[in-house]
């Protein structure tokens, strides 16, 4: 029963890191239509940033997650306005070979920058102690990155669903020159659109940290991971995305748990079988 227990804390804590990093992708992906195969790279420039602030600068565990979200946003903002918006009407096929060059280009520079190293981010005591639940105890952190992750979840649903500026990104998908003549500025919306996705993605990058550890090729190792859990998911589906990552998640660590000779395995079988079951995912957005 206790390695019943242990196994779906971790799977929650695991699918809900999973989630805040992959539900920017989701949202650039299902609504702006963009293949941002460079999401993962900016979750690693976060997770650096937030390594740098807190084994180097000393700061606390909540400035460097601040720290790594506005860096982060600042750094991307520049290449959305030079580069992102040349390929938001262009082929997928474009969009792809124009992300993974930013990709290796992000690496190389912060790899030069902060050095080819795994990069530990310092957890604040009451986040590394455990916190005992009555049936059983947990870490901190878990705790943390599952309540954080139903903060994100709640918050973009209410974003997209129920704010102007939901109502504005949408029109802006489905038809941009009508949107434009309503006198919506498109390439705005665009714009905080990209910086949300962008600032989910540190925000997951650092949480996510002791389930994907920061290190010089994460870009790379976890793009397939970030890719496939969106399929899954649906593009552009809040709900969608958090049942993908939950269900991937459960999957992924329960096989490792019992069977870990077996690496990836169930993951990707998982990912086959949703994928043939749902084509456009579990709740994706017909286009």
């Amino acid at each position: 029963m206790q390695t019943a227990l242990s196994i779906a804390m971790d799977a929650f804590a695991y699918g809900m890191a999973l989630f805040i990093i992959c539900i920017g992708l989701s949202l650039t992906m299902g609504l702006m239509r963009v293949v941002n195969l460079a999401h993962g790279a900016f979750a690693m420039i976060g997770g650096y940033i937030a390594s740098w602030a807190g084994r180097d600068l000393g700061l606390g565990y909540g400035y460097g997650i601040a720290l790594a979200v506005i860096g982060t946003v600042l750094i991307a903002v520049p290449l959305e306005r030079l580069l992102y918006r040349r390929i938001y009407d262009r082929s997928e096929l474009s969009q792809v070979l124009m992300t993974i060059g930013i990709t290796f280009c992000i690496i190389g520079i912060t790899n030069y920058v902060f050095g080819p190293t795994l990069k530990t981010i310092p957890l604040p005591a009451e986040l590394a102690q455990p916190v005992d639940l009555g049936f059983r105890s947990i870490a901190g952190h878990r705790i943390f990155v599952i309540a954080s992750g139903l903060v994100v979840a709640g918050g973009l649903w209410f974003l997209i669903e129920r704010t102007g500026f939901g109502v504005h990104l949408r029109a802006a998908v489905e038809n941009a020159g009508m949107a434009r003549t309503l006198g919506i500025r498109t390439e705005i919306i665009y714009a905080l659109s990209f910086a949300l996705a962008i600032a989910l993605s540190a925000f997951g990058g650092v949480v996510g940290a002791e389930f994907l550890p920061i290190e010089p090729y994460y870009a790379l190792r976890y793009m397939v991971t970030f890719l496939v859990v969106v399929s899954v998911g649906g593009a552009g589906s809040i709900p969608g995305a958090l049942a993908a990552c939950l269900l991937l998640g459960a999957i992924d660590v329960t096989g490792r748990y019992l069977v870990p000779d077996f690496g990836n395995f169930f993951f990707y079988l998982a990912v086959i079988l949703v994928v043939c079951a749902f084509p456009r995912g579990l709740m994706g957005r017909a286009h």
